[in-house]
């Protein structure tokens, strides 16, 4: 028997609201039953376009869907995804997860007591570069990330780190299942009032680090982290979609390590080194998150991407904010 199919609506007629229309339509298991953006003539105009019902009120789409996908600003998240919550529909909501910790707080506490579903979008999670190495069950011990991007005015109401680092905070603490013990970082302002540049040293209970850099105003886009571990360096390209592993064979043998010290003394590459390009899929990685929701939906699972897992990518970037020292351009 064929599992239902959930009525969805989606909540901002944005760029990015435009992109889940989009991959909603292609997914057999959702019913899009329409729109509402906050500006009619935008929710009039992308109705048309997209072949899609508009709804004047927020309340009147809500009414209407099992699943409310929440793509609007960050400011308004709280509001609209509490307004569905308490009539026990489930969100899905794009990061970050709302403004401030109490109001994310107040989201998770509305969702256990309605016993819905909540999943946020940490779209990397989904990304077929990540995705490669999973089966790899990462375990590193020092991370390096650079994201940078060039200028677009539309991502300037948030300061950077809820903007792009927010992304590898997720990725990162995905990995490395320990407490933040401690933050230190660094931004410059340049073209708004938050930091456009910021990079933060982030250590974890276990000992590990991670180095990550964001930029917003950057003459080219790069996306890519780097993981060192005992054993392997895996590099993963968001961008390009790529992932790399370098790993030594039978690292924990006395003979292994020999061969890499005299190897490294010589300046030769050695033999018992692996290189492999990991094999990765050509996902839609937004199609594919909302397509993982409906399942946690209908087989009562945990989303990938849970209510908590927004809250402690938020909780340590606004641990990056605010132990950020802003520097004088």
């Amino acid at each position: 028997m064929p599992n239902p199919k959930l009525k969805i609506g989606v909540l901002g007629a944005g760029h990015l609201g435009k992109i889940h229309i989009n991959c909603i339509k292609q997914i057999p298991d959702y019913e899009l039953m329409g729109l509402y953006d906050i500006h009619l003539p935008t929710a009039q105009e992308v109705s048309q376009k997209l072949n899609v019902p508009y709804f004047e009120t927020i309340d009147a789409l809500i009414e209407k869907v099992d699943v409310v996908d929440v793509v609007v600003p960050t400011l308004a998240h709280f509001e609209c995804a509490s307004k569905a919550i308490q009539v026990k529909k489930h969100v899905f909501i794009e990061k970050p997860f709302t403004t401030t910790l109490q109001e994310a707080q107040a989201l998770i506490d509305l969702a256990i007591q309605n016993k819905v579903k909540v999943q946020v979008g940490h779209v990397e999670r989904f990304n077929p570069a990540f995705l490669a190495v999973q089966p790899l069950n990462p375990n590193p011990l020092f991370i390096e990330s650079h994201r940078l991007a060039q200028f677009n005015p539309r991502g300037t109401d948030v300061s950077v780190v809820l903007d792009l680092m927010i992304h590898d905070i997720d990725v990162i603490q995905s990995m490395i299942p320990a407490k933040v013990i401690k933050v230190d970082a660094s931004g410059v302002s340049v073209v708004s009032e938050t930091p456009d540049i910021v990079n933060a040293r982030i250590t974890f209970e276990n000992g590990a680090v991670a180095n990550v850099t964001s930029s917003r105003i950057s003459l080219k886009n790069m996306r890519k982290m780097r993981l060192f571990q005992q054993d392997a360096y895996i590099t993963m390209d968001f961008l390009e979609k790529k992932s790399e592993i370098f790993q030594l064979k039978d690292m924990h043998t006395s003979d292994a390590r020999e061969k890499l010290k005299n190897a490294l003394e010589k300046g030769e590459m050695p033999d018992n080194l692996y290189y492999e390009t990991l094999p990765t899929q050509p996902v839609n990685a937004i199609k594919m998150e909302l397509e993982t929701f409906y399942e946690a939906i209908i087989q009562d699972k945990k989303p990938i991407v849970d209510m908590y897992d927004g809250y402690r990518a938020l909780e340590t970037a606004f641990l990056v904010i605010e132990n950020t020292n802003k520097l004088l351009v």
